[in-house]
């Protein structure tokens, strides 16, 4: 397709929702989703119809006569991400979906986006800071520090680059220097933490290596009150390949200021 002489159908393939707030708070979603169809030039005798599709397959099918300053954080994201679909873009750009949504609400919404891309085969972009959502819901992965991409590859990939998986134990009894020696003498595993009856032990694969260090534990009396395992997140790679954490704190104050803006409908 030819940029110059096609603009209109090439915008019509692609679905961008900011990060702010662009909907208006005032009027229902119905009418919402009316303004952006009419915005998008669908014929007026399919409008209503598509515009009912979006609205189930958002979850939004009761609350479309509602006016939208009444909408959870949740459902004006679904609402914003529903505005995009009513032409069935094939290329949409997220930007921050989920920010300032509690955990449910988070969930809701990325369910409604991956069934349209289920169902529509569409390629989507998106920018988040929260590392759960990149692994779960991402096939490739870009890390950005400072405005620069540090790595990318599949999710997968990129946290075998940290290769180690943690193994957390803690013992019922006071026999940690008896289980230290112990440990320390396993190749398989590193101890890299012993905090009296608490070791955090780090090693390749778990699932070879967890079982030997129990088996060998009950072997000298040993008793352990728990385990657990973590595998390498993508965390650990940003953590690995930039020096320091994610910046919590900046992207809860960013949260709060959406939450905010989404209150008041600006």
């Amino acid at each position: 397709m030819d940029v110059k002489s096609e603009g209109s159908k090439i915008r019509n393939l692609i679905g961008y929702v900011p990060q702010e707030l662009s909907l208006w708070t005032d009027i229902s979603a119905y009418e919402n989703l009316l303004i952006y169809s009419k915005i998008y030039g669908i014929p007026r005798d399919v409008r209503d119809k598509r515009i009912a599709e979006v609205l189930d397959l958002m979850g939004l099918e009761e609350a479309a006569n509602r006016v939208v300053s009444t909408f959870s954080g949740g459902m004006l994201r679904r609402l914003e991400i529903g505005s995009i679909l009513l032409v069935n873009p094939k290329l949409i750009i997220l930007d921050e979906p989920t920010i300032g949504l509690d955990p449910n609400a988070r969930m809701l919404v990325w369910n409604k986006i991956m069934e349209y891309k289920k169902e529509y085969n569409s390629t989507i972009f998106f920018a988040t800071h929260y590392m759960d959502e990149a692994e779960k819901y991402a096939d490739k992965v870009f890390l950005l520090d400072m405005g620069k991409v540090v790595i990318s590859g599949t999710p997968s990939s990129l946290k075998q680059l940290v290769a180690k998986e943690k193994i957390y134990i803690l013992l019922k009894n006071e026999d940690a220097q008896k289980a230290l020696k112990i440990l320390s003498n396993l190749k398989e595993v590193s101890i890299e933490e012993a905090n009296g009856n608490r070791f955090v032990l780090s090693t390749k694969t778990s699932k070879k290596t967890l079982p030997k260090v129990l088996n060998l534990l009950y072997k000298n009396n040993i008793v352990v009150s728990e385990v657990s395992v973590k595998s390498p997140s993508l965390e650990d790679v940003f953590i690995k390949y930039t020096g320091h954490k994610i910046e919590e704190e900046s992207n809860i104050k960013q949260a709060l200021a959406t939450r905010r803006m989404i209150r008041l409908g600006q």
